[in-house]
């Protein structure tokens, strides 16, 4: 019988023809079966989903019943391990769920760029399988807690927690856990206390460290220096004092150093600084440093980018310096460096793009080597003690799109003017308190210019008029030509400027009426304004007070200054056209008439300064809606009536108003009587009075009817 069961037997290639289909779907089935991830990850992400109040339309795609390997954002291996989630710049708000640190193969966790408020859980932080992790630019709260003693070395190699909210003292013994880290990003948070000096410990591998923008105060710890592999070090913007230790120095991998705006104090040692050959950028801005650059800075081949801005450093440049061949940006100002430039050979430099040696004590001319530099864009050597004529060959600086030269000891404008329209990419141009006085030229061949964007000729005290050669600088934005001795009227060509907006002939002896001209620049009525123009930079900050600097058009206001000149006539009614207006200066004139009612068209008008002129009549009650105005100056006038209430007008003191004795208010203490209040009412009130003193002086003796009229007249115009 058993034999009888046997299979029949059959050839070769049916056996195999079978056998092959049936494994086919024995491995098919096997794949199904481990195609999709585990409940476990499954459930992790969707906690986090939960957590969310906008979730940036990720509900669509992680549904609970499809594989959350195939969800957006989400990367898993061959095992279908959840390695990563990619959510970065997602418009996602909410809280970071601790769930995420359930995702047991988790590699790499990006949440940047997002809303996310509240703290960091410590479960994510403590994640043991996780190398990276970046949830910079969100809106986390709190401090950064200390990983228990408990949880045992991290493999965490990246992490970036910058620009957000969080503060408190920055952990230390965190950082003895996580043996793998590479870099660590805090900056741009609350951070108080003193830095830790635990990061390289236990971290050999350490590389890069960035703590600015914080308010970490103490010392730069010495431990630093036993970063061996530390290329990157910034604590920019904090409250660090004390000097650079010795031992910071001995981080000879360093190539970035950036320690501006802080508190440190003492010199550049000249043995210290040799050891860091490998260093590309030294940014020590805005602190106490004193003394000299030392002669060993040119041990520093590598070296690209020198800035040491706002401190107390003194001296000579050293020579050594022309040896640092690979400079690009040399940014010295506002010390007291001394001593001529020419005994710095400029001719090695030839990346050079910017230099910056405003506000220090340099003399002598400028140095011939400096026009070697053809890929120089910006130079500003202003406020210095600079004297003699423009070379010729600052023509070779084809590049140069940057140049200041203000408040030195230049001569002969006309000659710098020719030379310098031939330099075809120029776009600002500052060469003011120099050419002192000097005339303006009015060579109608002074050309070139096409790119300039801003002039500024201001302080020289030069004679003569407005040059016909202004109206030829089509792409020019802003003109400073104050304090001059400039005369006559502002020419009808005004106009023809379309792209200025930015004015300032303030100070001069111009006169004439506020021609019609002034009121059609199409830059000041444009709606679109230059906050709203694509975004320019200025190769080097701009300077147009003490207090303020400019990186950029779109930050500076549409002015028209005319302060302290000799206009005459009354404020033109157009003024109203000039929507774009946010600051307008006629004071110091000898303006007459009325405030006129458009002028309240200003609305997006800050400054206002109307003194110091012959005004007559009320000041417009529509400027208190005028919602942005902040300062407001009318005093020295002779207006009259009662000063408007509520809008910005609350917000104004006294001063703003005074040496107008016919104004009233509670402003200038000056109580307005109901004839002032109500001045369509006065003749009818008048009329009245009058009636009345003639009935009485027709009914009692005549010396009773005198001495009433007499008590009446004074009451009424008293």
């Amino acid at each position: 019988m058993m034999r009888n069961m046997q299979p029949v037997p059959m050839c070769k290639n049916q056996c195999s023809r079978f056998a092959m289909p049936s494994f086919s779907l024995a491995l098919l089935l096997m794949l199904s079966l481990s195609s999709s991830c585990t409940e476990q990850e499954e459930t992790s992400l969707l906690q986090f989903l939960a957590g969310l109040s906008q979730d940036g339309g990720l509900t669509a795609s992680w549904r609970n019943d499809t594989d959350c390997c195939t969800w957006e954002g989400i990367t898993c291996n061959a095992k279908r391990d959840v390695t990563e989630v990619s959510l970065a710049s997602r418009g996602l708000e909410g809280h970071v769920s601790p769930s995420l640190g359930s995702l047991k193969s988790l590699l790499r966790l990006n949440l940047s760029g997002n809303s996310f408020s509240g703290g960091l859980p410590l479960k994510v932080m403590s994640s043991r399988s996780m190398v990276s992790l970046d949830v910079s630019f969100n809106r986390l709260t709190g401090g950064l807690q200390e990983l228990p003693s408990s949880i045992p070395g991290q493999p965490l190699q990246v992490l970036n927690i910058s620009s957000n909210f969080f503060s408190g003292s920055f952990p230390s013994a965190t950082w003895e856990k996580t043996r793998n880290l590479v870099a660590l990003n805090a900056s741009n948070n609350s951070f108080t206390g003193w830095m830790p000096s635990s990061f390289c410990i236990s971290s050999p591998s350490f590389q890069v460290l960035d703590l600015s923008y914080n308010q970490f105060s103490g010392y730069i710890p010495p431990g630093l220096g036993k970063c061996s592999a530390l290329r990157v070090f910034k604590a920019g913007k904090n409250n660090i004092t004390g000097t650079l230790p010795a031992e910071l120095f001995d981080a000879t991998s360093l190539e970035y150093l950036s320690m501006s705006n802080n508190g440190l104090t003492g010199k550049l040692d000249s043995a210290h600084m040799s050891k860091l050959r490998n260093l590309v950028l030294l940014d020590l801005v805005a602190n106490g440093l004193s003394g000299k650059i030392p002669d060993s800075i040119g041990k520093l081949k590598r070296l690209e980018v020198l800035h040491l801005d706002n401190n107390i450093m003194s001296g000579e440049l050293p020579m050594a310096l022309s040896k640092c061949t690979k400079l690009r940006i040399i940014t010295l100002r506002n010390n007291s460096f001394q001593g001529e430039l020419g005994k710095l050979n400029f001719s090695t430099l030839s990346s050079l793009k910017t230099l910056d040696f405003c506000t220090n004590n340099f003399t002598g001319t400028i140095p011939e080597s400096i026009y070697s530099c053809v890929e120089l864009t910006a130079l500003r050597i202003s406020s210095n003690k600079f004297h003699g004529q423009l070379s010729d060959r600052v023509g070779n600086l084809k590049s140069l799109r940057f140049l200041s030269l203000t408040d030195n000891n230049f001569t002969n404008i006309t000659n710098t003017l020719h030379i310098l329209k031939s330099s075809r990419n120029l776009k600002t141009l500052l060469i003011g308190m120099n050419f002192r006085h000097e005339v303006m030229p009015q060579d109608e061949t002074i050309d070139g210019f096409e790119n300039l964007q801003v002039l500024g000729i201001q302080s020289c005290s030069l004679t003569g008029k407005l040059p016909v050669w202004l109206s030829k600088l089509t792409n020019l934005k802003m003109m400073l030509l104050s304090n001059n001795q400039l005369t006559g009227p502002i020419p009808p060509w005004f106009n023809t400027l379309h792209s200025v907006f930015y004015i300032d002939i303030s100070k001069n002896s111009l006169t004439g009426e506020i021609p019609t001209a002034l009121m059609e620049m199409p830059m000041l009525r444009a709606e679109k304004t230059a906050a709203n123009w694509e975004i320019l930079y200025f190769d080097l900050p701009v300077y147009l007070s003490s207090a303020y600097q400019y990186r950029s058009f779109n930050a500076l206001p549409p002015v028209l200054n005319l302060r302290s000149n000799d206009f005459t006539g009354a404020i033109p009614l157009s003024i109203g056209q000039l929507a774009a207006l946010a600051s307008l200066d006629l004071s110091f004139n000898n303006l007459s008439g009325g405030i006129p009612q458009s002028i309240c068209n200003l609305t997006n008008l800050m400054v206002l300064d109307l003194s110091n002129n012959h005004l007559t009549g009320p000041i417009p009650a529509a400027l208190n809606g005028v919602h942005f105005l902040s300062q407001l100056n009318v005093s020295n006038n002779d207006l009259e009536g009662p000063i408007p209430n509520g809008g910005q007008f609350g917000t104004f003191s006294e001063s703003s108003f005074s040496r107008n004795p016919k104004l009233c208010g509670p402003m200038v203490n000056h109580k307005c009587g109901s004839t002032e209040a109500h001045p369509s009412s006065f003749l009818s009130r008048r009329q009245a009075i009058d009636k009345t003193v003639f009935v009485i002086a027709f009914t009692v003796s005549f010396v009773v009817g005198v001495m009433y009229d007499q008590i009446v007249l004074s009451r009424f115009f008293g």
